[in-house]
């Protein structure tokens, strides 16, 4: 697979969270296998990761450390991490009120767009489903399709 241009992608915590994640339901062991087969693509320089203060945050929180390590370590490949600046927070509270999206998913969402990336790749259907904007949210799964598909974007 060669891409015309890097893809910048995004990914949220309960992506890279998924493969801690039990997989006994198939769906979850699915996008599991994608989350890996993101993580070669990272490996390979396929795609650009791009990251934000929201993340880490988010990150931090989590209480099982071996999956806070591992994200932090994924994060580390990041080509940008934003900041959370003033208009990023008045995008987030409108995402939050508008959109109906959770205050951390807001600005996951609010993030993604000032930096411009291609896809916000998340396991989350009800932020999918919630997000009316520009900006492309999709599964792990989706994307991995949507990537190699042979009329990809």
């Amino acid at each position: 697979m060669i891409l015309a241009t890097i893809m910048k992608i995004y990914l949220d915590t309960s992506t890279l969270n998924r493969i801690f994640d039990d997989q006994s339901q198939i769906r979850i062991a699915l996008e599991a296998k994608a989350v890996q087969s993101i993580l070669l693509l990272l490996e390979s320089h396929t795609v650009d990761l791009y990251s934000s203060e929201a993340l880490t945050y988010e990150i931090s929180r989590n209480p099982y450390p071996e999956r806070q390590t591992f994200c932090t370590q994924v994060l580390q490949a990041a080509q940008h991490t934003q900041a959370l600046n003033p208009t990023i927070l008045e995008r987030g509270q409108f995402l939050e009120t508008h959109h109906n999206l959770g205050a951390i998913d807001a600005l996951h969402v609010a993030c993604a767009e000032q930096m411009g990336v291609d896809y916000l790749i998340t396991c989350d259907d009800r932020l999918i489903k919630r997000y009316l904007g520009s900006l492309t949210l999709c599964n792990p799964v989706q994307f991995i399709l949507t990537i190699t598909s042979p009329h990809q974007p």
